[in-house]
C-alpha cells in the first residue's frame, strides 16, 4: 500500500507517528511524510520520503524562535491552550487541507495514488482533505483519548474518574466548558469544510468522527477507558526514539540508574532541570539527564555520577533504569512504563498533569509539584527506590502494555484502513 503521512514537529508526539513510518515501510509498503523540515532527519532515518508542507505552517529548525506555537509565551494556561488552536488545529486547517489535497489530486494523476491518509490528530485539515478526496484515513492519537467527554475529567486537570453524581456533574459540565474552548475555532474549520463541499460540524472534534479510524497509540491498560466513538481504537504505543547523537557512556559503578528527561520541546524547564541534578547529585545514584534541543546541556549541571546530554535513546536507557524523573508528557511515560519503570512526575502542563495523576492511580508514580525544591525532590527519588511496590506495580502494567503492542492490533488497523472506509464498515 502506499500511505500519506500527514505530521508535525509536536516533540514528544513527533516519534510515535516516525515509529508507525518504520513499521509499514518495514512491511514492504510506502510511506511519503508531509512535515516540518525540524524533523526531516527523523522522517528519512525510517525509510520514508520527506517533504515540507507547501503552504502550512512548519518549523524550519529546533531554535525556539523557529517554534510553531511559543506556548511558554501565553501569560495563562487558556492563552496556551488558544495558541494550540488557532496556530495549528483550527486557525491554519485550510492551508493543511489544500496541501494533503493537492499531494492526493497529484499523485493520482501520476498514476500513483495514495491508499490511505494517516494524520497527526491535531491536523485536522490533512482529515479534511481525506475525507474530501474520498481517500481512507486514520487519526494518530499519541496519547489517551482526549475529546471532550461527559464520561472523562475536564482535560489538563489531574483529576481522577467520576464517581457519583458531583463527579458525573463536573464532567459534564467540563465538557461544555472544552467544547466551547475547543469550538471557538469551529468558524474556521467548518470554512476550510466548506471550501471542499463538505457540510458543517457541530463540534471541532467531530472531524474525528469522520475518518475511518482514531487509533490511540497507548495502552488501553494505562488509560481510563470510557464510552468512544465506534471508529476508535486502543491500539498499544510505538515506542520510537528520535535520532540520538552516537552511544551514550553510562556513569561508572553500579548504583541504580536515574534516568532524567523534561520534554523534547521548551517548556521553560531549565530551573527544574537545574533542581533534579542538584539533588540526584548528592545521593548514591548514577544519573543520566536529557536536557532536549532548545537547552544547552552545560546551563545544567553535572557531577561525577551525573551525566547531561541534549539527547539519548531512551528505550535503551529506560531497559536499564531503576527510576525515570519525568515531566510526565505521554511518550516519556509509556516508554517507561513499557520498561517496567516506576516514575517521580513532575507535571509542568498540557497533558501532564493527566497522565501523572493516572500513573499515580496505577501505583508506579509519585507526583509532587514541578515547584518543588531540591530536598523534596530528593525525597521521592529516595523512597521511590527504596519500596519495591512502585516497581513491582509498573512491572505488572508494563506486561500488559507490551502485550498489547506484540498483539499486532497497530497493523492490522492500518492495513485494513481501505476495508474500514467501506460504508457497511462504518455502521
Amino acid at each position: 500500500m502506499r500511505y500519506l503521512l500527514a505530521v508535525w514537529d509536536g516533540g514528544g508526539a513527533t516519534p510515535p507517528n516516525l515509529g508507525i513510518a518504520r513499521l509499514l515501510i518495514e512491511r514492504g509498503h510506502e510511506v511519503v511524510a508531509y512535515g516540518d523540515p525540524s524533523i526531516a532527519g527523523g522522517i528519512l532515518a525510517t525509510g520514508a520520503t520527506h517533504h515540507p508542507w507547501p503552504t502550512a505552517p512548519q518549523r524550519a529548525s529546533t531554535a525556539l524562535e523557529d517554534d510553531l506555537l511559543k506556548d511558554w509565551e501565553a501569560a495563562t494556561p487558556l492563552g496556551a491552550f488558544a495558541r494550540l488552536r488557532t496556530r495549528l488545529v483550527t486557525g491554519p486547517s485550510a492551508r493543511f487541507a489544500a496541501d494533503v489535497a493537492t499531494a492526493l489530486d497529484d499523485a493520482a494523476a501520476e498514476g500513483e495514488p495514495f491508499d490511505a491518509v494517516l494524520a497527526d490528530g491535531v491536523l485536522l485539515g490533512a482529515l479534511v482533505a481525506a475525507e474530501a478526496r474520498g481517500i481512507p484515513s486514520a487519526a494518530l492519537v499519541g496519547s489517551v483519548y482526549l475529546v471532550p467527554s461527559a464520561a472523562r475529567p475536564p482535560f489538563g486537570l489531574g483529576l481522577a474518574p467520576a464517581r457519583g453524581p458531583l463527579g458525573r456533574m463536573r464532567d459534564r459540565a467540563g465538557r461544555v466548558m472544552s467544547n466551547a474552548g475547543w469550538d471557538a475555532g469551529l468558524r474556521a474549520l467548518n470554512a476550510t469544510r466548506a471550501g471542499f463541499a463538505l457540510d458543517p460540524l457541530g463540534h471541532v472534534w467531530a472531524q474525528w468522527d469522520r475518518a475511518d479510524r482514531v487509533l490511540l497509540l497507548t495502552g488501553a491498560a494505562f488509560d481510563d477507558p470510557a464510552p468512544v466513538p465506534p471508529n476508535v481504537r486502543w491500539v498499544g504505543p510505538v515506542l520510537e526514539d528520535l535520532p540520538a547523537e552516537g552511544p551514550l557512556e553510562l556513569p561508572p559503578g553500579d548504583a541504580p540508574l536515574v534516568v532524567v528527561g523534561l520534554s523534547s520541546s521548551y517548556m521553560q524547564q531549565e530551573d527544574l532541570l537545574r533542581r533534579i541534578a542538584i539533588a540526584l547529585a548528592g545521593l548514591p545514584v548514577r544519573a543520566v539527564i536529557t536536557t532536549g534541543p532548545a537547552i544547552d546541556p552545560a546551563d545544567v549541571p553535572a557531577a561525577a555520577h551525573v551525566r547531561v546530554v541534549r539527547a539519548a535513546a531512551h528505550r535503551e536507557l529506560f531497559a536499564r533504569a531503576a527510576l525515570v524523573i519525568t515531566h510526565a508528557g505521554h511518550g516519556t511515560v509509556i516508554k517507561a512504563l513499557a520498561a517496567g519503570v516506576p516514575m517521580l512526575c513532575l507535571p509542568i502542563g498540557r497533558d501532564q498533569p493527566d497522565n501523572a495523576a493516572r500513573a499515580a492511580r496505577h501505583g508506579v508514580a509519585i507526583v509532587r509539584p514541578a515547584r518543588s525544591d531540591v530536598a523534596t525532590i530528593a525525597t521521592a527519588v529516595v523512597e521511590l527506590l527504596a519500596d519495591p511496590s512502585y516497581r513491582t506495580a509498573a512491572q505488572a502494567l508494563g506486561e500488559r502494555i507490551r502485550a498489547e503492542i506484540d498483539s499486532g492490533r497497530l497493523l492490522t488497523e492500518l492495513e485494513g484502513l481501505p476495508e474500514a472506509s467501506r460504508p457497511e464498515a462504518r455502521r
